[in-house]
This record gives C-alpha cells, sequence and structure tokens, in this order.
C-alpha cells in the first residue's frame, strides 16, 4: 500500500474514535510492528468490530476523490469504520513477516461472509497484488453475490491485475447473477472481441429461452460489432424496451460497421442524443 493512501486511511480513522478507541487501536498497530504473528494479528483483527461498532466510515464528496488519487481508483464508499480499521492493519503488516499472500490466503479460507467483503474491499491496499489473483479468483467463484461484489464493483484490482479470462468471467457471472456491469472499473477499457463474443451468445440463450437480456451486454459488444452483432442490435431496436433500445443506439454509435451508422440515421432521436452527449452508459444507468 502507498504511504499516501494510508495516511490518509489512518487519518479517518483516527477522527471517528474517541481517546480510549484511538490509544487501544494505536497499541495494536505498534504491537504488530514488534511481533506480526498470526496471534496477534487475528487477535486484533477479532476486536476491533467489538471496539468500534457499526458506524459507517464517513467520508465527504472530496475525501471520495482523494481516495482516488492516492490509489488509482480506491473506493471506499460504503465501508465501515471497523473494516477500514482492519484493512489498515492488513496493509501495514511488516515485510519482515511470513508473506502477505499466504496470510491474506488463509484469511479468506476462515473468513465468514462479512469478513470475506472485507478482505476483498481491501485488494487495492494490500501489498504485492499481483500475488493475490489465485485468491481473488475464488472469491469470484463464490455463491455470495455480495462477496462477488466486494470485488467486482467499485474495485480497481480487477482491471489492473486479471487477464482476459479471468475478466470476461468475472463479467458473464455478473450478468448471469443479475449482477449490474456499471460500477465494475474498466469496463470500456477491458472490452475485448472474446467478451462480446460470450455476452451475444449468453444473449442468444436468453432469447431462445424467451428471458429477457440485460441492457448492458451491448456495452461489452458496441466496439467489436460487425456482421451478426448488428442484427442482433436491429433486432433490439426493433423489439426492445425503451432502455434497451437506448443501449443498442448506444453499441452502434461504438461500432466500426457502416451498416450501424445506417441504422442509427434510421433513429434519429437517439442518434442526436448520443452526439449531443445526452445519451451516454453514465445517464442509461
Amino acid at each position: 500500500m502507498n504511504a499516501a493512501a494510508r495516511e490518509l486511511l489512518r487519518a479517518w480513522v483516527r477522527r471517528q474514535l474517541d481517546a480510549g478507541q484511538a490509544s487501544w487501536f494505536e497499541a495494536q498497530i505498534a504491537a504488530l510492528a514488534q511481533d506480526a504473528a498470526d496471534a496477534t494479528l487475528d487477535i486484533a483483527l477479532g476486536m476491533i468490530p467489538r471496539r468500534f461498532g457499526k458506524a459507517a466510515l464517513a467520508l465527504s464528496d472530496a475525501e471520495l476523490a482523494a481516495a482516488g488519487r492516492a490509489a488509482i481508483g480506491w473506493e471506499p464508499r460504503g465501508w465501515s469504520l471497523a473494516d477500514a480499521a482492519r484493512i489498515l492493519l492488513l496493509s501495514g503488516l511488516p515485510r519482515m513477516a511470513k508473506p502477505f499472500a499466504e496470510r491474506f490466503r488463509s484469511l479468506c479460507r476462515r473468513a465468514d461472509v462479512t469478513e470475506l467483503i472485507m478482505l476483498y474491499r481491501g485488494l487495492p491496499l494490500y501489498p504485492n497484488p499481483a500475488a493475490l489473483e489465485e485468491q481473488v479468483g475464488e472469491g469470484l467463484r463464490s455463491n455470495m453475490r455480495e462477496v462477488f461484489e466486494a470485488i467486482a464493483h467499485g474495485n480497481p484490482y480487477p482491471k489492473a491485475h486479471f487477464d482476459d479470462h479471468r475478466w470476461n468471467h468475472m463479467v458473464l457471472k455478473a450478468l448471469f447473477i443479475g449482477s449490474p456491469l456499471a460500477p465494475i472499473q474498466g469496463l470500456d477499457e477491458r472490452a475485448n472481441p472474446e467478451l462480446a463474443r460470450i455476452v451475444r451468445d449468453f444473449a442468444h440463450e436468453r432469447w431462445a429461452a424467451g428471458r429477457p437480456v440485460p441492457f448492458e451486454i451491448w456495452r461489452c459488444v458496441g466496439p467489436f460489432a460487425e456482421g451478426q452483432a448488428i442484427d442482433d442490435l436491429a433486432r433490439v431496436l426493433a423489439s426492445g424496451e425503451a432502455i434497451e433500445r437506448r443501449a443498442a443506439a448506444l453499441a452502434l454509435a461504438a461500432s466500426p460497421d457502416r451498416r450501424a451508422a445506417r441504422l442509427l440515421t434510421e433513429i434519429p432521436a437517439l442518434a442526436g442524443d448520443i452526439s449531443g452527449k445526452r445519451l451516454t452508459w453514465a445517464t442509461l444507468q
């Protein structure tokens, strides 16, 4: 974890603690600096929720923006005070202890749901993040949507560290479990032809089963929409709900295919909203 981000988090945690809580917490930080044994860490992590309660980590919009500058993509929105304190302890473990990835894996295997959410939310701040990818992949396979979203939503880790295969798996699982795509950081930057093919297959399976297709699918298709993908978008324009039609129009606007441009001329109102920036993926949510 970089020093600037850690100092921000430490300051935010400390200002919400009373004198007794602050003294106890600083003692835990000092104790771990001297002895980062598993038992010492486990006791501190277990005691923090009891000491700090269920208060939210109170942050202003300016402070959330500062978080994103201190560590690119860091979004501590919705964190509890206790979770922030535990992530702060984990991020500052001394390097002479056992490798962090080993400790992280052990903690995840012993954690309950709320602890897993906390552990995965801290991913942008931990040391040697690349070494954590195998365990993060385990988290993506969780049957608990809240755990999956702790990794996938508002978290810069997947964008920075996943290869295309794991990235595509994450996006497809989000669609399967009904989790929105918009909170996934890097959704547009990490778009790729294989993902476009996969989500189109998903759409066709849903159509064949008479089930609705999530409109966000087309965001992943647009930049690679050619040939039969244009036929899919034309189908949505012809028979989709209003939000689906707007999504299809946005996808067509991103397509390199000339047919996409011709289709857009047939929906001048939507095309005008797109060119005027009144219709974007952000405004569609």
